[in-house]
């Protein structure tokens, strides 16, 4: 989750969700520094959220939406287990 808590990758997440895009169309859709989104890229791609496909000179990142469903489905599992608590009730003892 840390990984798509950054504004910045969140962004890029957005647009790879949309189209896969090499490091010179994100820069021009972000805005962002060259050298600071080839940094987020790399964590991204460590992470397992984008694969990359090399064509020519340029590098292209696609999203792996494989993992975005997995988040999703522990964020879903994670707030179905706290709606089951509240209507419980259920508290710890100090």
């Amino acid at each position: 989750m840390r990984v798509f808590a950054d504004p910045l990758r969140l962004q890029i997440i957005t647009l790879l969700a949309r189209e896969t895009l090499c490091t010179t169309h994100l820069v021009a859709e972000t805005g962002a520094r060259q050298t600071n989104l080839s940094n987020h890229l790399r964590v991204l791609r460590e992470a397992g959220v984008v694969d990359t496909e090399p064509c020519g000179r340029f590098t292209y990142y696609r999203l792996r939406p494989e993992v975005v469903e997995q988040l999703a489905g522990a964020l879903g599992d994670l707030a179905e287990t706290a709606r089951a608590t509240a209507e419980t009730g259920r508290k710890r003892a100090c």
